[in-house]
């Protein structure tokens, strides 16, 4: 009996040790996340970024002189630092996106695979993780210039070294070209997972092939780089997306926290921060572009006509809210889509390929014009009766719009890509049209990228000032690698 009785207790001092075991996992904050969680929260995070129109980290929208503000206007007079704006970029990219998708690479590794399909479906949830890194850290570069990259997500390294830029944009077009090779689009990747194409590799090789064509432009001015950058737009050209439908829209939902930042930032907020800016509607006015009634609200009227008015803000200055244009509630819809690339984007780097000579001849530069301008016009919700008759306008129709093509092809994409503050301030960037003039108050020059962030400034100070002297200084005036004409 006295055996028994022993046997029994080490039976339960066992099972109450493994059930006190238990008590200290945390099930709500698990050791481990699946990569395919992790992909869709990068992506996210990503889409969010680029989307939100909070001047805590996203004054693009300004810059472009798309938008002013009402009340607060450091940003419109390029003050970055108060708010630490690039902090929020850098640590949002970096930590937010990149991290869980290095995070996420690493878990999709390991999963088991026992068939041909497994092997072929876990292999493209890798590729297509790999060309979202590669969008981020281009979209890193393009706004800093040279970055931590070959020593930035290891986290055995504190304090990482800052690397060429143009060196790791070369490098990320050879893993582009990389991940284009071994996508195999007879095979799904991330299904519901994937907010942008709910897993259709085949639509995620154009998206690739449309960043790759993105890229080669971007290095197109840099004459030492001008055959790779003419190689990688004609390899690119023929699988860049064919028509709107292959646009890579996020989804967003219709409940927080899954909504349009624009929602949050504009409408759940009750803020009033922004208006129209005039540099924008002013132009618009003059082209009597058929999107203004799309782009803007029609709360401004004429008091003897009742016609509606479009009147922008004041760029740079306080504007009294109900005294100018408002936004048009398309883009105020919680479920509107974010844009990571689309269609209008892709045929004016077409355009802007084929009038470089880097694409087909010269003469191609007019077609792809048109397509984008219609394109855009299509997609805000016009007709292509609209399109027609706005292409048929001496200052619109490319044989007689502006006197170079720069001219032409940057005045229509900086409408075209209107809500796009990030990458129309990069196609304003490379193609220097329009002109846009600082406010008399500004406290510098337009600026033409990031300061790096303060942290890094204090904290990784020696790679800091490595990099800061390697660009030419840590100013907003500071051009680029591939921002030199």
């Amino acid at each position: 009996m006295k055996n028994i009785f022993l046997i029994t207790l080490v039976i339960s001092l066992l099972s109450c040790s493994q059930n006190i075991d238990e008590l200290n996992t945390n099930v709500k904050n698990p050791e481990t996340v699946p990569g395919e969680a992790l992909f869709t929260s990068a992506q996210k995070e990503l889409m969010d970024q680029i989307t939100s129109t909070s001047v805590n980290r996203n004054v693009f929208r300004l810059f472009t002189q798309y938008w002013t503000e009402t009340v607060y206007t450091d940003e419109t007079n390029y003050e970055i630092v108060n708010r630490n704006i690039p902090q929020t970029t850098w640590r949002i990219l970096y930590r937010d996106v990149l991290k869980n998708l290095d995070q996420a690479t690493i878990e999709l590794n390991k999963i088991p695979t026992a068939t041909p399909t497994e092997l072929a479906v876990k292999n493209n949830k890798i590729q297509i993780t790999e060309i979202v890194k590669i969008f981020a850290f281009s979209v890193l570069v393009e706004t800093f210039g040279d970055i931590p990259y070959s020593e930035a997500l290891n986290t055995q390294i504190k304090l990482p070294k800052y690397d060429d830029g143009l060196m790791i944009y070369k490098d990320l077009i050879a893993r582009l070209n990389t991940a284009i090779e071994n996508l195999d689009t007879t095979n799904a990747s991330f299904g519901n997972g994937d907010n942008i194409y709910q897993g259709d590799t085949s639509k995620w090789l154009m998206l690739a092939n449309s960043l790759k064509l993105r890229m080669g432009i971007t290095l197109s001015d840099i004459p030492s780089e001008s055959t790779l950058a003419k190689t990688t737009i004609e390899s690119a050209a023929l699988n860049v997306f064919k028509s709107p439908e292959d646009s890579a829209l996020f989804t967003y939902l219709g409940a927080p926290p899954n909504t349009n930042p624009l929602f949050t930032d504009l409408v759940a907020s009750e803020r009033t921060d922004f208006v129209p800016a005039n540099t924008f509607v002013d132009v618009v006015n003059e082209l009597e572009d058929p999107r203004r009634a799309l782009f803007f609200d029609d709360n401004i009227k004429d008091p003897d006509t009742d016609a509606v008015i479009y009147k922008g803000g004041t760029y740079g200055s306080s504007n009294s809210f109900p005294n100018f244009t408002h936004f048009n509630s398309i883009i105020l819809n919680p479920e509107y889509k974010g844009i990571l690339m689309n269609y209008t984007e892709v045929q004016f780097l077409l355009a802007e390929a084929a009038a470089k000579g880097m694409l087909g001849s010269t003469s191609d530069a007019e077609g792809y014009y048109n397509e984008a301008i219609t394109a855009s016009i299509l997609d805000w919700g016009g007709t292509q009766d609209d399109a027609s008759a706005y292409l048929s306008k001496p200052e619109v129709s490319y044989a007689t719009a502006g006197t170079t093509w720069q001219e032409k092809i940057g005045t229509q994409a900086w409408i075209g890509l209107y809500n796009r503050g990030y990458e129309a301030w990069s196609t304003w960037r490379r193609l220097d049209y329009p002109i846009l003039i600082a406010p008399e108050t500004a406290i510098s020059v337009i600026p033409v990228r990031l300061t790096y962030p303060v942290n890094e400034q204090t904290l990784n100070t020696n790679s800091y000032k490595a990099g800061a002297s390697a660009i030419g200084g840590d100013m907003v005036g500071t051009k680029l690698f591939w921002d030199q004409n």
